[in-house]
């Protein structure tokens, strides 16, 4: 299986080899995007129990609790209606039972406190595993998509995913889902206990029910389409920032800063406009709820007044039942308000199962190649849109230890040609072999790759350099480390960093430069000692002045090895021990440096404007 030893080769060099997702965004704007898929509420739904299922015993116990300290707190209410019933007795047996009283108001606050933060903490838990559950999921999903669905999906939606929408379930884990479940909890006991008291009193505080349930339902048809519009308009806006910033200085070089800049406010508009059309929809809702919270409470006073005049209850017991219905307000306009929350960590909860659901990437059928191999590509096209081949008929052997250079313009098809032999990508027409297997076939052997893809792309991970080097082979020596990077010329910079390979690269670490970069990575290629090696302009990004310093790495950490070098510089290509020349996604010419030079064709073209380009003594 080809493995990639940097992490953001998806990003492609021939910027014409495939459909640019710059100005693609969902039909909010009436363009779309391929975006990746969102789970149906039942599916979400379903996901949530599977990943609850292993905790059914946790589970248990923080709704035990709850439900526990829930039952003692109800007691506040009876309690002061006893309250009140002595105080209108006037008597000094009176006096005495309200202080008795008073204390066990304390005592019931106390367990009540002490029960609910043991709950809450348990329901914490829950939702917090379960969370890390999802979010594994998640991840070990993601990283085994094919690159071309990332692509196709564009970075921004998979970047929101992993992002704000894990963010928002997060927060909805840490804030939401406890107040909630204790808020759930409060109301159905709260109106089991006004049953207690008398059935008429919760025939009255019922009243506000079906205004509550038709609010809620009028709210949930609403909120979840806008709000999953809502991520998908995110998704976009982020998608198209990060093709303006990244892509920043072709967009001057072009001078498209109108254009792009239109393009911004255009998403971001969109995006503000389903924004308020989220605050209009909970300013109606909670108009609705306020209506409900009148007239229940009106019902329950009339019921009470009645039944006190009838000699049917106490003044206490009229009063502990208002003051039961009060009580729900405060759960009842949490559990609605929290629903608001719910909606929103819903839709995505729902994006990030739909990335989850999707088929694991499946098992290379094949050990990895330990040998020498060889390359056959036969009769391969390849488009990216239907009516537009990126490659036509290609046909290419390159022989088991050979060293061969593509060269051509921008959107030749070099690097379609690449993750093609890489296994990134298949072939829509003919076949690409390596080593006799088609190359997503081939898998590891052991700590072995049988091809690894180098691009200029090259990602620093935060941490020590040494544990950098090791992620292409876990169990390498500070021996075996120090010998990789000899043999690219790396060693003399890595140990004079300040702590050696114990410097921390990468984010909030010690900063490498562009050459640097590429050194370690082809340092990381040498210790995974893959048979094949492509390299997609892996030394662009060195600059003039490390170029040719780089280059000489290059050949000894490809000496010995299969090599298909996309080259960057042409005097890379010189020193290939054959050159394969593109065009418009066809090979058009063959041969070394010196045969194509003398043959005056293509090449020898390329080969002259190069040259005349570089200043004495340039790489």
């Amino acid at each position: 299986m080809s493995e990639r030893l940097t992490d953001d080769n998806e990003h492609l060099t021939d910027n014409d080899e495939r459909p640019n997702e710059t100005g693609k965004t969902s039909t909010e704007t009436g363009e779309t995007l391929t975006l990746l898929p969102v789970a149906t509420p039942a599916r979400t739904r379903a996901a949530v129990a599977e990943l609850v299922r292993p905790q059914r015993r946790l589970a248990l116990g923080a709704l035990t609790v709850m439900v526990a300290s829930t039952a003692v707190g109800l007691l506040v209410q009876p309690l002061l209606g006893r309250i009140v019933d002595l105080a209108a007795d006037r008597g000094s047996a009176a006096a005495d039972a309200i202080t008795t009283t008073a204390l066990l108001l304390v005592a019931v606050a106390v367990a009540q406190g002490v029960s609910t933060g043991f709950g809450l903490s348990l329901i914490s838990r829950l939702g917090e595993t379960t969370l890390a559950r999802l979010r594994e999921r998640f991840v070990e999903r993601a990283l085994g998509l094919p690159l071309e669905r990332v692509e196709k999906a564009g970075a921004g939606d998979l970047t929101a995913r992993v992002t704000a929408d894990v963010s928002l379930i997060a927060d909805a884990v840490r804030s939401a889902l406890p107040e909630f479940a204790r808020s759930l909890l409060t109301i159905v006991l709260t109106f089991g206990a006004l049953a207690v008291l008398d059935w008429r009193f919760l025939l009255a505080a019922l009243v506000a029910v079906p205004v509550q349930a038709v609010t809620a339902r009028w709210y949930v048809a609403r909120a979840v389409p806008l709000y999953a519009r809502q991520r998908v308009a995110g998704s976009a806006q982020q998608q198209q920032l990060l093709d303006t910033v990244g892509g920043g200085s072709t967009v001057r070089s072009f001078r498209l800063e109108r254009e792009h800049t239109e393009r911004v406010t255009e998403r971001s508009g969109s995006l503000v406009a389903l924004m308020m059309q989220g605050v209009r929809l909970v300013l109606g809702f909670y108009s609705r709820l306020h209506v409900a919270e009148y007239l229940g409470l009106a019902a329950v006073l009339a019921t009470g007044c009645w039944m006190v005049d009838a000699g049917l209850a106490s003044i206490g017991t009229a009063t502990a039942a208002a003051l039961y219905f009060h009580s729900l307000f405060a759960p009842v306009n949490a559990a609605l308000v929290l629903l608001d929350d719910a909606q929103s960590a819903t839709a995505g909860l729902a994006r990030l199962v739909g990335v989850t659901d999707l088929p694991p990437a499946q098992a290379p059928s094949r050990p990895a190649a330990t040998g020498e191999v060889d390359i056959s590509v036969r009769g391969v096209g390849h488009s990216y849109r239907p009516g537009h081949p990126v490659l036509s008929g290609v046909d290419l052997t390159v022989r088991a230890g050979e060293r061969v250079a593509l060269v051509g313009a921008s959107g030749a098809g070099k690097t379609t040609l690449a993750r093609l032999v890489a296994g990134i990508q298949q072939p829509a027409e003919g076949t690409v072999l390596v080593g006799g297997v088609p190359p997503a076939e081939l898998g590891a052997a052991g700590a072995g790759r049988t091809i690894a893809l180098l691009t200029q792309e090259t990602h620093v991970f935060a941490g020590p350099l040494a544990d950098d080097l090791r992620l292409a082979r876990a169990d390498a020596t500070d021996d075996e480390l120090r010998s990789a990077l000899q043999q690219v010329d790396a060693l003399d910079w890595a140990e004079a960093l300040p702590e050696g390979l114990r410097t921390v690269v990468g984010d909030g670490g010690h900063r490498l430069d562009g050459a640097q970069t590429q050194a370690l990575a082809l340092a990381r290629l040498v210790l995974a000692d893959p048979p094949l090696v492509i390299l997609d302009e892996a030394t662009a990004e060195a600059g003039s002045a490390g170029a040719r310093a780089l280059e000489k790495a290059v050949a000894r950490a490809v000496d010995g090895r299969t090599a298909l070098i996309v080259a960057h510089r042409l005097s890379q290509a010189a020193t290939a021990d054959r050159i394969v020349v593109m065009d418009a996604g066809r090979i058009v010419e063959t041969g070394t440096h010196d045969e194509l030079r003398a043959a005056r064709g293509p090449y020898a073209a390329l080969w002259d404007a190069w040259s005349d380009t570089r200043s004495p003594g340039a790489s």
